[in-house]
């Protein structure tokens, strides 16, 4: 705590010495009084990014559902992204001269360290839990997993208390940190749930893929559906092959199409194997097909898979302006504005990395005067979009939690398409105590409303400022086609023009 401690003090003691675009600089300079000048760059980052990873949800809140595992690859994405930072902290401290490892290891290592575990812990126990219903054969392999992801986090502890500085620190990690019910710390860390399955010894093809709660042989029948390709994202998407048996299967791969990839035509399965799909799209026809992805196992087991490729003539890439939809949604993080819309008296402010996936937006001074009624030339953030069809759309609006201090009247802030009226929607309105729990737990506030479109194409989004000290972080415009998921889908494709301040 000493780091987020000496900021506060620091900020208290001078608030103008530290504004929002000087934070980085901050903790640069902090890193550098504490490891020297060579390494305090990188390790300014990684405190910054576990800092950021950590506000998504507090580690004692973590559970095995809290990440997706079946959409927008979000519990692979958190899992992967910590072990990174991971990697990147131990490699500096592997450079750091030895008179700096005790405060290295304290300060910084054992953080990211002990976050990187605790988030796998509960991912692979979701995965666990996912994988015993399908009757997967690595499921006991990951209830193993958790039983040593849980001993490396009691391992990380003792060295911490025991072993770090001759064991100057002991007792210091002593706080249970596993195994929250409520508020009320548990006496002692207690594993997550796995379960375990009598594996049968044939063999026995199941398969998933990405996006999908279903598989075979399951709740999918026998068709999977992937996400759809576009030539915006070029994403490529998985299908999961696995073994619901002891004895390993031979399994081959056939693509209805010649421009629709596949990482390999056959192989053997022992407990799983992933197959990623892609799209050749110089090769691709105009506008929307759909192709079956075939896959053969043992005792005449075959499944189709279905890819939907969408090569809309109109916007290309190079030419399209601002958000393109895909798969139902455009997901925006708001510190990507096309214009930002500002007044005498009111500025728009980046906050960086204030987001639970990239920075937030908000009003300065906090003491602008609120604008009752929006519209016309009141200051406003402004977001370009591209739509495949008309109709109604929701706008999910995230943003920060704050407390009602604006004379319980609630914070305010409004959205609108376009040129049509302004929909004013207070974030406080009919909050009770369990909404405010969620927030903070969350540490988000998502704020839905509705919206009619006559016509396909270029829109744009507006978030019109009313009550300054709203928080902006991310809007998903949703077409029916958004998946539940913690972070909420990543960021669409965009294709920037230069963002404009007028006043």
């Amino acid at each position: 705590m000493e780091f987020p401690i000496e900021f506060f003090l620091d900020y208290a003691w001078n608030p103008t010495a530290w504004p929002a675009d000087k934070l980085t600089d901050y903790t640069r300079i902090w890193s550098e009084t504490q490891f020297g000048p060579t390494y305090a760059k990188p390790i300014a980052h990684i405190l910054t990014t576990y800092t950021q990873y950590n506000a998504r949800r507090k580690p004692e809140l973590l559970g095995p559902d809290t990440y997706s595992l079946t959409h927008y690859r979000e519990a692979e994405r958190v899992v992967a992204n910590y072990n990174q930072l991971l990697t990147d902290a131990e490699r500096i401290g592997q450079a750091l001269p030895k008179s700096y490892q005790d405060a290295y290891f304290q300060l910084v290592l054992h953080p990211v360290k002990a976050s990187a575990t605790l988030n796998e812990l509960y991912v692979t126990a979701g995965r666990n839990r996912l994988y015993a219903k399908q009757g997967r054969a690595a499921t006991n392999s990951l209830a193993d997993r958790v039983k040593t992801l849980f001993e490396r986090d009691a391992q990380i502890t003792r060295f911490y208390n025991d072993t770090l500085a001759g064991g100057k620190w002991t007792h210091m990690m002593d706080q249970t940190h596993i195994g929250y019910t409520y508020w009320q710390q548990p006496n002692q860390n207690t594993m997550p749930n796995v379960e375990t399955i009598d594996v049968p010894k044939a063999a026995n093809m199941g398969v998933t893929v990405e996006g999908s709660d279903g598989w075979f042989p399951g709740s999918a029948g026998g068709t999977l559906t992937l996400p759809t390709f576009d030539k915006y994202n070029q994403q490529t998407c998985y299908i999961d092959l696995f073994n619901r048996g002891q004895t390993p299967f031979a399994f081959q791969v056939s693509a209805g199409a010649p421009w629709l990839t596949v990482s390999t035509t056959g192989g053997t399965v022992g407990q799983e194997t992933r197959l990623l799909v892609g799209v050749n799209w110089r090769q691709v026809p105009a506008g929307t097909q759909q192709v079956p992805i075939t896959l053969t196992g043992p005792n005449g087991q075959r499944v189709v898979v279905r890819a939907v490729v969408n090569n809309p003539a109109s916007p290309q890439p190079d030419t399209a302006v601002g958000f393109v939809e895909s798969n139902g949604y455009v997901s925006i993080d708001a510190e990507h504005p096309m214009h930002a819309i500002e007044s005498a008296t009111a500025t728009w402010q980046r906050l960086p990395d204030i987001g639970r996936t990239a920075g937030g937006m908000t009003i300065a001074p906090v003491t602008a005067p609120a604008v009752e009624q929006p519209g016309g030339q009141s200051p406003r953030l402004a977001y370009q979009v591209v739509l495949a069809d008309s109709g109604t759309v929701q706008v999910q609006t995230y943003v920060s939690p704050t407390l009602n201090f604006n004379d319980n009247k609630g914070l305010r802030f409004a959205i609108s398409f376009d040129d049509e009226a302004p929909q004013l929607i207070n974030m406080h309105a009919n909050e009770t105590g369990r909404v405010w729990e969620h927030s903070v737990a969350n540490n988000i506030r998502i704020m839905a409303t509705k919206h009619r479109l006559t016509k396909p194409g270029a829109h744009t989004l507006n978030f019109w400022l009313v009550d300054p000290a709203v928080v902006v972080q991310k809007f998903v415009i949703d077409r029916g086609g958004v998946k539940p998921s913690y972070l909420g889908p990543p960021e669409s494709f965009r294709r920037d023009a230069a963002t404009t301040n007028h006043k």
